[in-house]
């Protein structure tokens, strides 16, 4: 784990438990400021709209203003912030609209994924895949968001990697990076929430039986469900 997100628990939010200013590593610093910056908009810490306070983020991560410029920059490559001359940068809006576009392609590349994973996954692969649901599971029963966000996340990469496909797994990263802040959105509906955690349980059945056109199939709902939803609750 990097110095950086040693100061925030897994959530990616901020500890009141651990030092405001601790200090990071000098390697790749902007990179890691991007990473910290990235989890507090996808966790809702920086809301969509929102100006970078950078002089309050300077002081609280120990770091000078230089390199939480250049993390923002690596933002607004990714479209999660919008650099404004003069004006310093603010957290890129995310409507309604976007979010059902986005995830209807999320949607068509992650469902290639079950579809390919049923298929070529291991018999070990698909035990440490009902690990992780079982603890998902654990952390739904519990009304843990954050553990559940966590373990979801995680479940979603390993099918694209568990793929076997390394085009796939790049066009996931790159939609990956303006999506992960809508998936976490989607699941603060509870209804929304069970739903998700319903589609999950599909999932595993399919896979268990190596049915691969069910996978697919239940991946597609999942995701533009999740679409759906997130695009309802930006509208609100």
């Amino acid at each position: 784990m990097s110095p950086i997100s040693s100061t925030l628990p897994r959530s990616g939010r901020p500890s009141g438990d651990r030092p405001a200013k601790a200090r990071i590593r000098r390697h790749s610093l902007h990179h890691e400021v991007a990473e910290t910056l990235r989890q507090m908009i996808i966790h809702g810490e920086l809301q969509p709209g929102e100006k970078v306070p950078v002089a309050s983020l300077s002081d609280r991560l120990g770091v000078s203003p230089t390199p939480l410029r250049e993390a923002l920059k690596v933002l607004a490559e990714e479209r999660l912030v919008v650099i404004e001359v003069n004006r310093g940068a603010r957290v890129a809006p995310y409507t309604g609209e976007e979010a059902v576009k986005l995830f209807e392609v999320i949607a068509s590349v992650e469902s290639l994924a079950a579809e390919l994973t049923t298929r070529r996954m291991s018999d070990g692969e698909i035990a440490e895949l009902e690990a992780m649901h079982a603890a998902m599971a654990k952390a739904f029963h519990a009304g843990d968001k954050d553990a559940y966000f966590d373990l979801n996340s995680a479940i979603h990469q390993k099918l694209v990697t568990a793929s076997g496909n390394e085009e796939l797994q790049y066009v996931h990263e790159r939609l990956m990076l303006r999506a992960q802040r809508g998936r976490y959105m989607a699941i603060l509906d509870a209804d929304r929430w069970l739903q998700a955690f319903q589609e999950h349980e599909a999932l595993m059945a399919a896979l268990r039986a190596r049915d691969s056109a069910a996978a697919a199939a239940t991946w597609r709902i999942h995701l533009l469900n999740t679409g759906k939803t997130l695009g309802e609750v930006l509208r609100r």
